[in-house]
Protein backbone atom coordinates (compact mmCIF):
# COMPACT_ATOMS: atom_id res chain seq x y z
CA UNK A 1 0.00 0.00 0.00
CA UNK A 2 1.06 3.59 -0.55
CA UNK A 3 1.64 5.99 2.33
CA UNK A 4 3.12 5.56 5.78
CA UNK A 5 1.82 2.70 7.92
CA UNK A 6 0.08 3.58 11.17
CA UNK A 7 1.83 0.61 12.79
CA UNK A 8 5.24 -0.51 11.57
CA UNK A 9 6.84 -3.49 13.33
CA UNK A 10 10.25 -4.70 12.16
CA UNK A 11 12.37 -7.59 13.37
CA UNK A 12 10.24 -8.08 16.49
CA UNK A 13 11.46 -10.73 18.91
CA UNK A 14 9.79 -11.71 22.17
CA UNK A 15 11.26 -14.21 24.62
CA UNK A 16 9.95 -15.94 27.73
CA UNK A 17 13.20 -17.03 29.32
CA UNK A 18 14.88 -19.38 26.83
CA UNK A 19 11.72 -19.68 24.70
CA UNK A 20 11.61 -17.35 21.67
CA UNK A 21 7.86 -16.84 21.28
CA UNK A 22 8.23 -14.32 18.43
CA UNK A 23 11.21 -14.61 16.10
CA UNK A 24 11.98 -11.54 14.05
CA UNK A 25 8.62 -10.76 12.48
CA UNK A 26 7.74 -7.77 10.31
CA UNK A 27 4.18 -6.42 10.41
CA UNK A 28 2.54 -3.30 9.01
CA UNK A 29 -0.95 -1.86 9.33
CA UNK A 30 -2.01 1.14 7.27
CA UNK A 31 -4.73 3.62 8.27
CA UNK A 32 -8.21 2.22 7.62
CA UNK A 33 -7.04 -1.37 7.16
CA UNK A 34 -8.20 -4.48 8.94
CA UNK A 35 -5.24 -6.85 9.25
CA UNK A 36 -5.51 -10.34 10.78
CA UNK A 37 -2.90 -12.59 12.38
CA UNK A 38 -3.72 -16.28 11.95
CA UNK A 39 -1.96 -19.34 13.28
CA UNK A 40 -2.21 -22.31 15.60
CA UNK A 41 -1.95 -22.24 19.38
CA UNK A 42 1.54 -21.14 20.40
CA UNK A 43 2.30 -19.45 17.07
CA UNK A 44 3.08 -16.15 18.82
CA UNK A 45 0.02 -14.13 17.87
CA UNK A 46 -1.05 -12.99 21.34
CA UNK A 47 2.56 -12.36 22.37
CA UNK A 48 2.84 -10.05 19.37
CA UNK A 49 -0.25 -8.05 20.34
CA UNK A 50 0.74 -7.81 24.00
CA UNK A 51 4.19 -6.57 23.08
CA UNK A 52 2.84 -3.93 20.70
CA UNK A 53 0.46 -2.81 23.49
CA UNK A 54 3.36 -2.39 25.92
CA UNK A 55 2.46 -5.33 28.16
CA UNK A 56 5.74 -7.09 27.34
CA UNK A 57 9.15 -5.75 26.42
CA UNK A 58 10.58 -6.94 23.10
CA UNK A 59 13.97 -8.57 23.19
CA UNK A 60 14.77 -7.12 19.75
CA UNK A 61 13.20 -5.14 16.95
CA UNK A 62 11.40 -1.84 16.48
CA UNK A 63 7.76 -0.84 16.96
CA UNK A 64 6.63 2.45 15.47
CA UNK A 65 3.12 3.83 15.89
CA UNK A 66 2.02 6.98 14.07
CA UNK A 67 5.67 7.63 13.22
CA UNK A 68 7.03 7.36 16.78
CA UNK A 69 9.13 4.64 18.37
CA UNK A 70 6.94 3.24 21.17
CA UNK A 71 9.22 0.58 22.65
CA UNK A 72 9.26 0.87 26.43
CA UNK A 73 6.18 3.08 26.57
CA UNK A 74 3.71 2.14 29.30
CA UNK A 75 0.36 0.62 28.24
CA UNK A 76 -1.74 3.49 29.64
CA UNK A 77 0.32 6.01 27.67
CA UNK A 78 -0.10 3.98 24.50
CA UNK A 79 -3.85 3.77 25.09
CA UNK A 80 -4.02 7.54 25.49
CA UNK A 81 -2.22 7.92 22.17
CA UNK A 82 -4.87 5.76 20.48
CA UNK A 83 -3.29 2.29 20.48
CA UNK A 84 -5.87 0.18 22.32
CA UNK A 85 -5.91 -3.56 23.03
CA UNK A 86 -9.10 -5.52 23.72
CA UNK A 87 -7.58 -8.59 25.37
CA UNK A 88 -8.74 -12.17 25.29
CA UNK A 89 -11.10 -12.52 28.25
CA UNK A 90 -12.34 -8.93 27.69
CA UNK A 91 -10.91 -7.57 30.97
CA UNK A 92 -13.98 -5.70 32.19
CA UNK A 93 -14.90 -4.87 35.79
CA UNK A 94 -17.67 -7.37 36.44
CA UNK A 95 -19.10 -5.68 39.55
CA UNK A 96 -19.62 -2.37 37.78
CA UNK A 97 -22.51 -1.65 35.46
CA UNK A 98 -22.18 -1.38 31.71
CA UNK A 99 -22.34 2.40 31.98
CA UNK A 100 -19.78 2.58 34.77
CA UNK A 101 -17.37 0.46 32.72
CA UNK A 102 -17.77 2.82 29.78
CA UNK A 103 -17.43 6.01 31.80
CA UNK A 104 -14.13 4.82 33.23
CA UNK A 105 -12.80 5.16 29.68
CA UNK A 106 -14.38 8.41 28.54
CA UNK A 107 -17.08 11.06 28.75
CA UNK A 108 -20.90 10.60 28.72
CA UNK A 109 -21.23 11.94 25.16
CA UNK A 110 -18.78 9.27 23.98
CA UNK A 111 -20.84 6.63 25.80
CA UNK A 112 -23.87 7.78 23.82
CA UNK A 113 -21.98 7.14 20.59
CA UNK A 114 -21.18 3.62 21.82
CA UNK A 115 -24.86 3.07 22.62
CA UNK A 116 -25.78 4.24 19.12
CA UNK A 117 -23.52 1.50 17.73
CA UNK A 118 -24.47 -1.17 20.29
CA UNK A 119 -28.17 -0.80 21.03
CA UNK A 120 -28.07 -3.86 23.27
CA UNK A 121 -25.60 -2.10 25.57
CA UNK A 122 -28.04 0.81 25.86
CA UNK A 123 -30.68 -1.68 27.01
CA UNK A 124 -28.23 -3.14 29.54
CA UNK A 125 -26.63 0.12 30.70
CA UNK A 126 -27.71 -0.33 34.36
CA UNK A 127 -26.84 -4.03 34.42
CA UNK A 128 -23.70 -5.41 36.10
CA UNK A 129 -21.11 -6.31 33.47
CA UNK A 130 -20.56 -9.72 35.06
CA UNK A 131 -24.17 -10.71 34.35
CA UNK A 132 -23.96 -10.04 30.60
CA UNK A 133 -23.78 -12.82 28.05
CA UNK A 134 -20.42 -13.55 26.43
CA UNK A 135 -21.39 -11.68 23.29
CA UNK A 136 -22.61 -8.66 25.24
CA UNK A 137 -19.38 -8.62 27.25
CA UNK A 138 -17.41 -8.60 24.00
CA UNK A 139 -19.52 -5.70 22.72
CA UNK A 140 -18.83 -3.86 25.98
CA UNK A 141 -15.09 -4.50 25.67
CA UNK A 142 -15.06 -3.14 22.12
CA UNK A 143 -17.27 -0.22 23.12
CA UNK A 144 -14.95 0.68 25.98
CA UNK A 145 -12.00 0.65 23.57
CA UNK A 146 -13.87 2.97 21.21
CA UNK A 147 -14.50 5.35 24.14
CA UNK A 148 -10.78 6.04 24.16
CA UNK A 149 -10.94 7.16 20.51
CA UNK A 150 -8.77 4.29 19.32
CA UNK A 151 -6.62 5.02 16.28
CA UNK A 152 -5.62 1.36 16.17
CA UNK A 153 -8.00 -1.18 17.70
CA UNK A 154 -6.29 -4.48 18.50
CA UNK A 155 -8.68 -7.39 19.10
CA UNK A 156 -7.39 -10.62 20.66
CA UNK A 157 -9.69 -13.57 19.92
CA UNK A 158 -13.02 -11.67 19.92
CA UNK A 159 -15.02 -14.80 19.02
CA UNK A 160 -13.47 -17.09 21.64
CA UNK A 161 -16.09 -19.09 23.52
CA UNK A 162 -19.06 -17.54 21.71
CA UNK A 163 -21.94 -19.34 20.01
CA UNK A 164 -22.01 -19.22 16.19
CA UNK A 165 -24.90 -16.73 16.05
CA UNK A 166 -23.08 -14.38 18.43
CA UNK A 167 -19.87 -14.73 16.40
CA UNK A 168 -21.81 -13.48 13.37
CA UNK A 169 -22.95 -10.46 15.40
CA UNK A 170 -19.43 -9.66 16.58
CA UNK A 171 -17.99 -9.92 13.09
CA UNK A 172 -20.81 -7.79 11.73
CA UNK A 173 -19.71 -5.13 14.24
CA UNK A 174 -16.07 -5.53 13.16
CA UNK A 175 -17.17 -5.12 9.55
CA UNK A 176 -19.10 -1.95 10.43
CA UNK A 177 -16.09 -0.51 12.25
CA UNK A 178 -13.91 -1.29 9.25
CA UNK A 179 -16.41 0.39 6.92
CA UNK A 180 -16.36 3.43 9.21
CA UNK A 181 -12.59 3.72 8.79
CA UNK A 182 -11.43 2.25 12.11
CA UNK A 183 -7.98 0.65 11.78
CA UNK A 184 -8.00 -2.89 13.22
CA UNK A 185 -5.37 -5.51 14.03
CA UNK A 186 -7.13 -8.80 14.70
CA UNK A 187 -5.97 -12.07 16.24
CA UNK A 188 -8.71 -14.62 15.68
CA UNK A 189 -9.25 -18.36 16.07
CA UNK A 190 -12.01 -18.42 13.45
CA UNK A 191 -9.89 -18.28 10.31
CA UNK A 192 -12.84 -18.20 7.93
CA UNK A 193 -14.42 -15.21 9.67
CA UNK A 194 -11.07 -13.40 9.79
CA UNK A 195 -10.39 -13.99 6.10
CA UNK A 196 -13.83 -12.62 5.27
CA UNK A 197 -13.41 -9.37 7.22
CA UNK A 198 -9.70 -8.58 6.75
CA UNK A 199 -7.94 -6.70 3.97
CA UNK A 200 -4.63 -8.46 4.60
CA UNK A 201 -3.47 -11.56 6.48
CA UNK A 202 -0.26 -12.61 8.22
CA UNK A 203 0.09 -16.35 8.86
CA UNK A 204 2.27 -17.25 11.84
CA UNK A 205 3.92 -20.56 12.72
CA UNK A 206 6.29 -21.11 15.65
CA UNK A 207 6.92 -17.42 16.17
CA UNK A 208 7.54 -16.56 12.52
CA UNK A 209 5.47 -15.05 9.74
CA UNK A 210 5.39 -17.73 7.06
CA UNK A 211 3.01 -16.07 4.61
CA UNK A 212 1.34 -12.71 4.15
CA UNK A 213 -0.83 -11.13 1.53
CA UNK A 214 -4.25 -9.83 0.57
CA UNK A 215 -7.05 -11.84 2.18
CA UNK A 216 -8.87 -12.21 -1.13
CA UNK A 217 -5.77 -13.83 -2.67
CA UNK A 218 -5.10 -16.18 0.26
CA UNK A 219 -8.73 -17.35 0.24
CA UNK A 220 -8.18 -18.61 -3.30
CA UNK A 221 -4.98 -20.55 -2.58
CA UNK A 222 -5.60 -24.25 -2.11
CA UNK A 223 -2.77 -24.84 0.37
CA UNK A 224 -3.99 -21.98 2.58
CA UNK A 225 -7.57 -23.23 2.44
CA UNK A 226 -6.53 -26.75 3.38
CA UNK A 227 -4.17 -25.67 6.16
CA UNK A 228 -6.32 -23.00 7.79
CA UNK A 229 -9.89 -23.58 6.65
CA UNK A 230 -9.94 -27.35 6.31
CA UNK A 231 -11.21 -29.35 3.37
CA UNK A 232 -14.66 -30.48 2.45
CA UNK A 233 -17.84 -28.56 3.27
CA UNK A 234 -17.51 -25.00 4.51
CA UNK A 235 -17.43 -24.67 8.28
CA UNK A 236 -20.21 -22.89 10.08
CA UNK A 237 -19.40 -19.44 11.46
CA UNK A 238 -17.90 -19.76 14.92
CA UNK A 239 -16.14 -23.06 14.23
CA UNK A 240 -12.60 -23.15 15.60
CA UNK A 241 -10.58 -23.67 12.44
CA UNK A 242 -7.04 -22.92 13.52
CA UNK A 243 -6.78 -23.66 17.21
CA UNK A 244 -5.00 -21.28 19.61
Amino acid sequence: MNGEPLLDVRGLEVAYGPVRAVQGIDLRVHPGETVALLGANGAGKTSTLRTIAGLRRPSAGTIRFAGSDIRGRRPHRLARSGLVLVPEGRGMLSRLTVEENLLLAGEPEEAERVYDRFERLRERRRQKAGTLSGGEQQMLAIGRALMSRARLLMLDEPSLGLAPLVVREIFAVIGELHAAGVTILLVEQNARAALNVADRIYLMESGRVVRSGAAVELRSERQIVEAYLGTGAPAAPGTDLTGR
